[in-house]
């Protein structure tokens, strides 16, 4: 369905260009939910905008569906990014739009008709359980919710891949629990291929099918999260199993007893209070 070929961008600078994606070549099955990882800096956010073209390769392919992207003229891949649906980290409402209205504009950028908008924005708000919030706007909302409404927003145009930018980062971790099921949801019952990006390994344990491990811009390494069930499986860097691994570890340093005070210190302080 995705499949991205020896994807490099460059970033130019005064001093020396900056790599935020080396040689990436990755091929994401129909229907499955890729997991991104690594840790910030690594790349994952600007491959993940390398997908829609969002921000464009500097080189190498990107191949959704059969069609180039990187080929396409801007009016080809306007059309094309219709099918592509894309839910950020921080929800981007219009505070000034409720819910429906901000599903609605969605569409409206896709060219969808006005007599279909509000149809498709109440059907999209209703597969994430906001029916009932449709005139809600986003003060008025949990974060939670506010995520259902962007997931509805993306859903809306009837995309066959879902891109998701850290789409659990901003809310707590009850809630995350929630955008995760309604995301898994939405792909078994739909079928669209979905790409999560991600500093959450447990987020990718979850949800995902596949992770790709990214480091200095770079995939390291790839497995099926089904690995992670085989006690003998061990990630092949060291990266990966920092990753994968629920602990917590910090290099404690033993606490040092202050030194007893000397008598003269003892008589400065009583002098101090005098």
């Amino acid at each position: 369905m995705i499949n991205i070929k020896d994807v490099s961008t460059v970033f130019p600078s005064a001093d020396n260009p900056f790599v935020a994606v080396d040689n990436v070549s990755l091929e994401i099955p129909r229907g499955s939910i890729q997991g991104i990882i690594g840790f910030s800096g690594a790349g994952k956010s600007t491959l993940l905008r390398n997908i829609n073209l969002l921000e464009r390769p500097t080189s190498g392919q990107i191949i959704v569906d059969g069609t180039d992207l990187t080929a396409l003229n801007d009016e080809e891949l306007r059309r094309a990014r219709h099918h592509i649906g894309m839910i950020f980290q921080h929800f981007n409402l219009l505070n000034n739009r409720n819910a429906v209205e901000n599903v609605e504009l969605s569409l409206k950028f896709a060219g969808v008709p006005k007599k279909d908008r509000r149809r498709r924005a109440l059907e999209a708000l209703a597969i994430v359980d906001l029916a009932d919030k449709t005139t809600a706007y986003p003060g008025q909302l949990s974060g939670g919710q506010k995520q259902r409404v962007a997931i509805a927003r993306a859903l809306a145009t009837e995309p066959k891949v879902l891109l998701c930018d850290e789409p659990t980062s901003a809310v707590d971790p009850r809630t995350t629990a929630s955008v995760l099921q309604y995301l898994s949801d939405i792909n078994a019952q739909l079928g669209i291929t979905t790409v999560i990006v991600t500093h959450e390994m447990n987020v990718v344990k979850a949800i995902a099918d596949n992770v790709a491990v990214m480091e200095d811009g770079a995939v390291v390494e790839q497995f099926d999260i089904a690995s992670l069930k085989n006690p003998a499986f061990t990630p092949a860097t060291a990266i990966g199993r920092y990753l994968i691994s629920d602990e917590i570890s910090l290099d404690r340093k033993p606490t040092t007893a202050p030194a007893p005070a000397s008598a003269a210190t003892e008589s400065l302080k009583e002098e101090s209070y005098v």
